[in-house]
């Protein structure tokens, strides 16, 4: 289980191309000498009514489901390559469950992740299963430019225009309205490691399929 830094110091914005990169130790990544920063306070103040929840499954389902996880995690990848496939044939698609996934941002290519996910919103779950399905070739694909690269391609993979990509990872207003969100989300509900999940406004914790499918079958009665 990949435990949540909870404190975000700095968000520095690249000035060249529009890439946002984070420190997950609360200070400025030397990534460039063309750094722009902005504090925790800033992100505090920012719009986050903007942002999309991401939602699979009925609107009216008995039950909501809140995951929490980052692109960069491999134990959110596991549990996406795993669990969660069994979860959506047995309870999401039957209309039992509501599904929300919220980001967290442990790094910069998370984030940028994030951001190409949600390019074109109607696509967004079918790139998160490609993005964690090639989670370990794109994190480690070398420096920012090289994963950076991996990530269009599969954001072209998933039939995103080069042009639009290009919108959407360089969109720093965007990035930071994520940031923000983020914070806030995992502040409320009080996340400190991912993969984390709400049911029912109560925390939990990752784990194996059957005992998640107790906790579900509990709810429904059944």
């Amino acid at each position: 289980m990949t435990r949540l830094i909870t404190a975000i110091g700095a968000v520095a914005l690249l000035a060249l191309g529009g890439f946002l990169f984070m420190s997950p130790r609360g200070g400025d990544l030397p990534v460039n000498p063309l750094v722009g920063a902005a504090n925790a306070q800033d992100a505090a103040d920012v719009d986050i009514s903007t942002v999309q929840e991401m939602v699979l499954g009925d609107e009216n389902a008995p039950i909501t489901m809140i995951e929490y996880a980052s692109y960069t995690c491999p134990h959110c990848a596991s549990f996406h390559e795993g669990t969660f496939k069994q979860l959506k044939t047995d309870y999401i698609d039957t209309g039992k469950v509501k599904f929300v996934y919220r980001e967290v941002y442990f790094d910069r290519y998370g984030l940028w992740a994030s951001m190409m996910a949600r390019c074109e919103p109607a696509k967004f779950f079918g790139i998160t299963d490609l993005v964690f399905q090639g989670q370990s070739e794109w994190s480690r694909a070398g420096g920012p430019v090289e994963i950076v690269g991996e990530l269009r391609k599969i954001g072209r993979l998933a039939g995103i225009s080069e042009d639009k990509l290009d919108a959407c990872l360089k969109d720093a207003e965007a990035a930071q309205t994520l940031v923000a969100w983020y914070q806030h989300n995992v502040d409320e509900d009080g996340i400190t490691s991912t993969p984390s999940f709400i049911i029912d406004g109560k925390m939990v914790e990752n784990q194996p399929y059957a005992d998640l499918k107790k906790i579900l079958d509990d709810k429904l009665g059944g």
